[in-house]
């Protein structure tokens, strides 16, 4: 498992790790049924503290891409609620293209922007 986390960055690392995560899923690296390692395995290998890792699987289980078993670990399972899931990239991008307005990045530019990251992640991700 390929995880990059920037200790220099603002951003919380367990935050990156989940990001990291949820990247990996996107670009088919993690699939269904993937066991995750362990806490103390992916503590280790990365460098940061156990406490870190446990909390980025408990958020991504609380968001649908990770089941976890307290004998077996963490394991993929995107199983998240469409719907669910539609609400909560609505809020997202609220955000994001009301920070694109701001300064002047036009639709069209927004448009190329999503298809050049849809292009990153491929799969079953069109119409």
């Amino acid at each position: 498992m390929f995880i990059e986390i920037d200790f220099n960055s603002d951003e919380a690392i367990y935050m990156q790790l989940r990001n990291q995560i949820i990247m990996g899923i996107a670009a088919s690296r993690f699939q269904e049924g993937d066991m995750l390692p362990s806490v103390r395995q992916l503590a280790d290998t990365i460098g940061i503290n156990m406490h870190t890792v446990n909390k980025a699987y408990t958020v991504l289980k609380q968001e649908g891409y990770v089941k976890v078993d307290r004998r077996k670990g963490a394991m993929i399972a995107v199983d998240i609620d469409k719907i669910r899931a539609m609400e909560d990239v609505r809020e997202d991008l609220l955000v994001t293209l009301a920070k694109a307005s701001c300064k002047n990045i036009s639709r069209e530019e927004v448009h190329a922007l999503i298809d050049e990251i849809y292009e990153e992640y491929g799969k079953g991700m069109d119409d």
